[in-house]
């Protein structure tokens, strides 16, 4: 059999080395000393920590339901959870998403973002628009109003950026596009929301995203703690990764693509510029603290307002009761955008529900991509440049794209598909 390189051991690169594995001999080289990538779990005292925000499962996509289900037993190895996120304004819990519970707002705010959708109805605006970025289309879609109180503050905090400069092709299919005449109406109905990817999930009794992790690992051939430090082409014309040590008819580089330039040695003008042009992409990292809390039934909290630095709580002790092995309370992940320190951290706990008590912290220098104008011309563009060489981008960060756990699993059977 030919001879399949995988760098790195997140959930695509583990998807796609299970998916080649009928056709190659397929090798994961992992720089961290544990697989997982972001979906990782720890212990700590017998709590679950989900060290980068709470990863969960659903798809739309038949095909990437198929492909999951045949490694898990879904009745016996998952619990499935309808999804109760809710929304922290001026001390209220609002129901999301947003726009469906208006009516939970004061009465004045209620009836300005109302009275400003009717108009943008009476206008013409309930019409498909091609919005120039991020911005742009929440304003578009939701008006002043609602952009002022959630839209703006949430998103600019979570993504830690001028939303302005955003393209909105980067989200396709991750948020709901939605039409005025039904957010009214959801309004008047109080229908629930239904059309999310996960307005309900499935997630592990035990273990967390790291069952699924473990699971898709076994059998395997992974190699821990490998830093990748040279890429080139043997006179052979096969692929040979740190001087010779591995060598590969196919790579799979899973990956941060702003790395490759450093490690790339092909004497190729193309691809060095290719290279070059996406070295320096924006990401933004996450600070998360894992917490005891009081109980409630919630699974995922937004924090827009200015005055708090973290931008939503993750109830990962509401998803199984195994989480919170080492309490007699519930247990939540805290995520900060950015670097916070200890300090700043500890203090804001303090303001936020639930009397939470820390426990254990992390922080992840890479958790979301940005996408600005051109991005995707550039990846694209380099694709091709790597392809030349049967070298491969695959997953968040390789291929820059903002993916949840089932678009990575859908992105690798894409590519599974191409290389057959």
């Amino acid at each position: 059999m030919k001879k399949a390189v995988v760098i790195g051991s997140g959930i695509s690169g583990l998807s796609i080395s299970r998916m080649l594995s009928d056709r190659y001999e397929v090798q994961i080289l992992e720089k961290s000393d544990k697989a997982g990538g972001l979906i990782k779990c720890d212990r700590i005292d017998g709590n679950l920590f989900h060290k980068v925000g709470g990863h969960v499962f659903n798809s739309k996509d038949q095909t990437v339901l198929n492909w999951f289900w045949q490694h898990f037993d879904r009745d016996q190895e998952f619990l499935k959870a309808t999804r109760n996120a809710k929304i922290l304004l001026n001390e209220k819990l609002i129901g999301y998403p947003l726009e469906n519970y208006l009516y939970q707002l004061p009465e004045n705010e209620t009836r300005a973002i109302v009275e400003e959708l009717v108009q943008m109805l009476v206008n013409e605006k309930d019409k498909d628009v091609n919005y120039d970025n991020f911005r742009d289309f929440l304003i578009g879609n939701f008006g002043e109003n609602l952009y002022r109180l959630y839209f703006g503050p949430y998103n600019s905090k979570i993504w830690n950026t001028d939303i302005s400069k955003v393209p909105l092709e980067w989200l396709d299919g991750k948020l709901p596009m939605p039409q005025i005449k039904e957010v009214i109406m959801s309004n008047i109905i109080k229908k629930e929301e239904s059309t999310m990817v996960h307005a309900s999930f499935y997630y592990p009794k035990r273990d967390g995203s790291q069952f699924i992790v473990n699971r898709l690992s076994e059998g395997q051939n992974i190699n821990l703690s490998f830093q990748v430090t040279d890429i080139s082409v043997d006179a052979e014309g096969r692929l040979s990764i740190n001087n010779g040590s591995n060598l590969a008819d196919l790579l799979i580089y899973c990956g941060d693509v702003r790395q490759l330039s450093k490690i790339m040695r092909i004497d190729d003008r193309e691809l060095k510029d290719a290279l070059e042009s996406v070295a320096d992409l924006p990401s933004n990292g996450t600070s998360n603290v894992l917490c005891e809390t009081d109980e409630n039934n919630i699974s995922w909290l937004y924090l827009p307002e200015e005055k708090f630095k973290a931008h939503r709580i993750i109830y990962t002790g509401n998803f199984s009761d195994t989480n919170n092995e080492g309490t007699n309370r519930k247990t939540c992940v805290v995520e900060f955008s950015g670097k916070q320190d200890k300090e700043t951290m500890l203090q804001e706990l303090k303001s936020l529900p639930g009397n939470l008590k820390p426990l254990a912290f992390n922080y992840e220098p890479n958790s979301y991509i940005i996408q600005h104008k051109g991005t995707r011309s550039k990846i694209s563009n380099l694709k091709s440049q790597l392809a030349k060489y049967n070298v491969y981008l695959l997953g968040r960060f390789a291929e820059w794209e903002y993916y949840n756990m089932d678009k990575a699993i859908e992105s690798a059977m894409e590519l599974n598909v191409k290389l057959t």
